[in-house]
């Protein structure tokens, strides 16, 4: 199990490992302490995000390409350079539609993410 302090300073991209999520789905934890945690996601075309919530806030960056995106039960597609808010306890998921990276932003850490 990885520490819950805070991750060194600097976090390379090329030496973080992708952990696989899902079918087209991969992540990397790109930086945290117990408060706040960055998290790249990688969606193939077609790649699922599905719907479920948490406690924590989060806020997603769509870093480039292009999603789907459900919450509160209101979808909208979202494109490189949109971002989302998604407030705790919020039923929400994506669907990617062109492949693209998200940058996911949490508030406190998934401790989750860290098993």
């Amino acid at each position: 199990m990885k520490s819950f302090g805070a991750s060194k300073e600097f976090l390379l991209d090329e030496n973080q490992e992708w952990e696989v999520v899902g079918e087209g789905v991969k992540r990397k934890i790109m930086g945290y302490d117990d408060k706040i945690m960055l998290v790249k996601v990688s969606f193939d075309e077609g790649g699922i995000g599905y719907e479920h919530e948490h406690y924590h806030s989060q806020t997603t960056y769509v870093a480039s390409g292009e999603f789907e995106f459900s919450i509160g039960g209101e979808t909208k597609i979202v494109k490189g350079g949109d971002s989302v808010y998604i407030p705790p306890k919020v039923l929400h998921g994506a669907t990617c539609t062109k492949a693209g990276i998200l940058i996911d932003v949490f508030s406190p850490i998934r401790e989750d993410f860290m098993e």
